[in-house]
C-alpha cells in the first residue's frame, strides 16, 4: 500500500516539472491547443473554399472568385505558424523571447499579406486579359503584364518598408522623404516621357482604338500599326509611317473609322435656273427613287434646299449601312450616274459656277440706238 501511494504521488510531481520556465502540463496544453487550432484552421480554409467556390460558380461577380483565390493562396505553413504562435503565447517566456515571437508573427503575417496582394494582382490581370484584351493585341497584353510586375514590385517594397518599421523598429521617415524628393526630381526631369507613358496606359485601358483600326488625327488618316510606351505608329493612306507621341495623340480629336457602323452622306445636285418649275418639283422624287434603288442604303430626305447665285440646289441625305469606304463610293457613283441620265431625260441641266453681269449704262446706250 505504501509503495502504490508513493508511485501515484510521483505523477503530479512529473507533470509539474519545469522545462524552460514552464511545467510539462503547460507544455502539453500548449501543444494540444496548437494542434487543435491548426486542424480548425485547415477545416475552415477547406470549408470557405468549398462554399465560396460553389457560390462563385453561380454568380457573375468577380469579387467572390477573387476571395476564393486568395483563400487558396493561404499557405499551410502560415497556418502552422499561427497555431504555434497562439499555443506558445500561453506559456511563460522571457521578455526577449516574447519580443522575438511577436516579431516573427508579424513577419509571417506581412509575408502572407504580400502573397494575398500578389495573388489579387495576378487574378485581376488574368480577368482583364480574358475579358477585354484580344490575343492579337500583343501591345496591350505586354503592357498589362509589365504593369502587373510593376504593381507586385511596389507591393513588396511597401511590405519590406512596413516590416523594417514595425518589426525591426528602424526609423524610415528620412529614407521615405529622400526617396520622395528624388522621385519628384526624376519626375520633373522626365515629365514628357511620363506623360507619354501615362497616355499609353490610358489608351490600353480606355481603348479609344486598337491595333489595326483606321483613325483620323487632325489632318492625318491612317491605320494603327503599333501602340508603344511612348509613341503610336500609323500607316497613312499615302503609304508613309507617321509617328505620334501618345500624349499628343490623346490631346487631339481622334476619329475611329473602324467603329463606324454607317455613313451619313450629304449629296447636292445643282441645276440651272432655266429648269421648268414642274420639272424641278419632280426632281426630289426622282432622286429618292435613285437612292432607294441602291443597297445597303437608307434614304433620309431630298429637297430643293436653296436658290444660289448660279444654281438651284437639291440637297439629298442618305445613309450607307456599311462602314466600308469602297462600298460607299460604289453607291455614290451609281447614284451620280443614274441621276445624270434621269435629269437629262427630264430636260434638267446641271449648273456650273457662273455669274451674269448687267451694266446699266450699256443697256441705256443700246436702247437709244
Amino acid at each position: 500500500m505504501t509503495v502504490e501511494f508513493s508511485a501515484a504521488a510521483q505523477v503530479p510531481d512529473v507533470i509539474d516539472t519545469l522545462v524552460l520556465h514552464n511545467s510539462l502540463k503547460a507544455w502539453l496544453t500548449a501543444v494540444i491547443s496548437a494542434v487543435v487550432l491548426f486542424v480548425l484552421l485547415l477545416l475552415l480554409r477547406r470549408l470557405l473554399v468549398s462554399r465560396l467556390g460553389a457560390l462563385a460558380a453561380r454568380t457573375t461577380n468577380q469579387f467572390d472568385d477573387m476571395a476564393v483565390e486568395l483563400i487558396k493562396r493561404t499557405r499551410t505553413w502560415v497556418l502552422v505558424a499561427v497555431a504555434l504562435f497562439f499555443g506558445l503565447r500561453g506559456l511563460t517566456w522571457p521578455d526577449t523571447f516574447s519580443r522575438y515571437l511577436d516579431s516573427t508573427a508579424r513577419l509571417v503575417l506581412l509575408w502572407q499579406v504580400g502573397l494575398w496582394g500578389a495573388a489579387g494582382i495576378s487574378f485581376w490581370v488574368k480577368h482583364y486579359l480574358g475579358e477585354r484584351a484580344t490575343t492579337s493585341d500583343r501591345t496591350s497584353v505586354a503592357m498589362i503584364g509589365a504593369m502587373s510586375i510593376g504593381a507586385k514590385v511596389i507591393l513588396w517594397v511597401l511590405i519590406i518598408l512596413t516590416a523594417v518599421r514595425s518589426v525591426f523598429g528602424i526609423e524610415i521617415t528620412a529614407l521615405i522623404t529622400g526617396l520622395g524628393v528624388s522621385g519628384i526630381a526624376v519626375a520633373l526631369a522626365v515629365q514628357n516621357i511620363l506623360g507619354d507613358l501615362l497616355a499609353a496606359l490610358a489608351i490600353v485601358f480606355d481603348k479609344p482604338f486598337d491595333v489595326g483600326d483606321t483613325i483620323g488625327v487632325d489632318q492625318i488618316t491612317g491605320t494603327v500599326e503599333h501602340i508603344g510606351l511612348k509613341t503610336t505608329r500609323l500607316r497613312s493612306i499615302a503609304g508613309e509611317q507617321v509617328i505620334i507621341g501618345n500624349a499628343d495623340l490623346l490631346k487631339s480629336r481622334v476619329h475611329n473609322y473602324r467603329r463606324q457602323y454607317q455613313r451619313r452622306v450629304v449629296l447636292n445636285f445643282d441645276v440651272t435656273y432655266d429648269t421648268k418649275a414642274d420639272v424641278l418639283a419632280k426632281l426630289p422624287s426622282v432622286v429618292q427613287e435613285i437612292v432607294t434603288a441602291q443597297s445597303p442604303v437608307k434614304f433620309d430626305r431630298a429637297h430643293v434646299s436653296s436658290l444660289g447665285e448660279s444654281a438651284i440646289r437639291i440637297e439629298t441625305v442618305y445613309y450607307v449601312l456599311d462602314p466600308d469606304y469602297l462600298r460607299h463610293m460604289n453607291v455614290q457613283q451609281a447614284i451620280l450616274l443614274e441621276a445624270l441620265r434621269r435629269f437629262t431625260e427630264l430636260g434638267a441641266s446641271f449648273a456650273f459656277p457662273s455669274r451674269t453681269v448687267y451694266v446699266e449704262g450699256m443697256a441705256v446706250a443700246d436702247a437709244k440706238k
